[in-house]
């Protein structure tokens, strides 16, 4: 009697066995198959979400998994792309743009905007119609660039050529940025068509626009929710009754690993800075991204030069301050500091005020180059009787954030200027229409024949500040603007002129006298 209740309990263990091995094979081989539809309806209207920065692999992967199943799947009849995204890296917003193009061609597609702004917005235009929200921030049409590092070369790691590790030169990159932001303007005025009432020049401005003024502007076709789209969606598909799917969540099931939709939402864009795109992908990146002002406030990585290396004797005759936290080194101004050796004067780098005072009874020239701390009352008293005396006094400001502090900028460097009659201007200047490389890489060809500028044609200035003097000696074109004015005019950069038995010369811009920027031109 036991021997056959045993054979009957092994029966049902075998039982069960195969049953948990058949229901685990039916569950894989479901996993494994491509994601299915729901059964009941037999037309279908697909919602794609965009949501987030789109800066890696994984962010874009899923969005493009939900494309190729719109694309293969003959139930999905027409697609709504829904986007509030910021955009991302140049690679992953042209994978999904070219993605929904190939879409277009088959089925209707059509965008709804919370919020599409630079990569966001370049993807919008794939569509062939798109809706905006009244209040949505539609545009911001550019290019953001992290330049390439400069190589600290190694004797034990090698690298093969002059490029390999950086990837791009430094002096090019702009020519890059700049071929970037055309291919993105090429994209919008080629899908947008006679639709656009923006001209090239102002697209490439980078603006944002409210929803309501994308429409009347061409950059939209219509104000209206996600609803309105779906429903525009069905009217070119010819559907009159349809059911509505999530792509992106058919995308997910697909996948035997469940993976979350986008790798960079759980940070939010609004939090993103170029600090932390730097982490993410070291540079050089580009980006067609849209970041907050608090996004461009760079953490430079280049270590600043404290005690100066080699301090001044008694008998130097070239002092460089550095008694204001200046954010200049022997590295920045190395150019510089070589072609005065090379005239046998001596350069001495000094970080202590009281050395520095005492320095400058037998210094024939003192620099003051990008200080963040502001001088007092008697040390500018001190720097002005050494210029009465017959010292040469040079000024340099670099608005770039590599060369200020958050919230001094100007300040400092006006604190000295300002008792010379000299004072640097908020913000930088930019050209739309002839620069070098990119629009904040100015030409200056308005030089007087004057001492300092005798028989110099031609100046590239790689971000500079205007000066407010009465003795400018380079002079922008009519074609160049202040950021802060937001005026064109012609924009004094350089200014040389006499104090007492002393001179003083003032620049707008450091990058200039730095490799390989002082080689571009005159």
């Amino acid at each position: 009697m036991s021997l056959q209740r045993l054979g009957a309990s092994r029966g049902i263990l075998i039982l069960l066995i195969i049953s948990i091995i058949l229901s685990s094979t039916a569950i894989y081989l479901n996993l494994q198959a491509p994601p299915r539809l729901p059964k009941p309806k037999k037309r279908y209207i697909g919602i794609l979400w965009v949501e987030g920065a789109i800066l890696t692999s994984g962010d874009s992967q899923g969005i493009r998994e939900a494309i190729n199943i719109a694309l293969l799947n003959q139930s999905v009849k027409a697609v709504v792309v829904a986007i509030d995204s910021p955009g991302g890296t140049v690679d992953d917003v042209e994978s999904i743009y070219l993605d929904l193009l190939r879409l277009r061609e088959e089925k209707p597609l059509v965008a709804s905007i919370t919020s599409a702004l630079s990569g966001g917005y370049y993807i919008a235009v794939a569509a062939d119609y798109i809706y905006t929200l009244p209040t949505s921030m539609v545009g911001n049409v550019g290019v953001i660039g992290v330049g390439p590092p400069v190589l600290i070369p190694s004797e034990r790691v090698l690298e093969s050529g002059a490029y390999k590790v950086t990837g791009f030169s430094r002096l090019q990159f702009p020519f890059n940025l700049t071929e970037a932001l055309g291919n993105f303007a090429s994209a919008v005025e080629e899908q947008r068509g006679d639709r656009l009432r923006l001209s090239t020049k102002e697209l490439l401005r980078g603006k944002v626009y409210l929803g309501c003024e994308a429409v009347r502007l061409g950059l939209a076709d219509e104000i209206g929710s996600l609803q309105d789209a779906i429903k525009k969606a069905a009217d070119e598909a010819h559907l009159t009754r349809y059911g509505v799917v999530n792509l992106n969540q058919l995308a997910e099931r697909g996948r035997l690993t469940i993976e979350t939709g986008n790798k960079t939402a759980a940070k939010s864009w609004r939090e993103i800075d170029i600090n932390y795109l730097r982490e993410l992908h070291p540079p050089p990146t580009l980006y067609y991204l849209y970041l907050p002002e608090r996004g461009f406030q760079v953490s430079e990585g280049e270590t600043i030069e404290t005690e100066g290396g080699e301090e001044a004797e008694e008998g130097g005759l070239v002092l460089v301050d550095l008694t204001h936290e200046n954010r200049v080194s022997r590295w920045t101004l190395n150019v510089l500091v070589g072609e005065l050796v090379n005239r046998r004067i001596s350069v001495g780098f000094i970080s202590e005020w009281d050395r520095l005072e005492s320095a400058l009874r037998n210094a024939s020239c003192l620099i003051v180059a990008a200080p963040t701390k502001p001088y007092t009352i008697d040390e500018g008293k001190t720097i002005e009787n050494f210029v009465s005396r017959g010292g040469l006094l040079i000024l340099l400001y670099d608005p770039s954030t590599e060369y200020v502090s958050v919230p001094e900028l100007n300040g400092p460097i006006n604190s000295i200027a300002n008792r010379f009659g000299v004072s640097f201007a908020n913000g930088y200047l930019y050209d739309e229409e002839n620069y070098y490389g990119f629009y904040r890489n100015i030409i200056v060809e308005n030089l007087i024949n004057y001492n300092l500028t005798r028989d110099v044609e031609r100046l590239i200035l790689f971000t500079a500040a205007p000066i407010y003097t009465k003795y400018g000696v380079a002079y922008t074109g009519n074609t160049t603007y202040s950021s802060t004015a937001e005026r064109s005019g012609q924009y004094p950069v350089m200014a040389h002129f006499y104090y007492g038995n002393g001179t003083v010369i003032a620049l707008g811009d450091i990058t200039l006298l730095t490799e390989p920027y002082c080689y571009v031109e005159d």
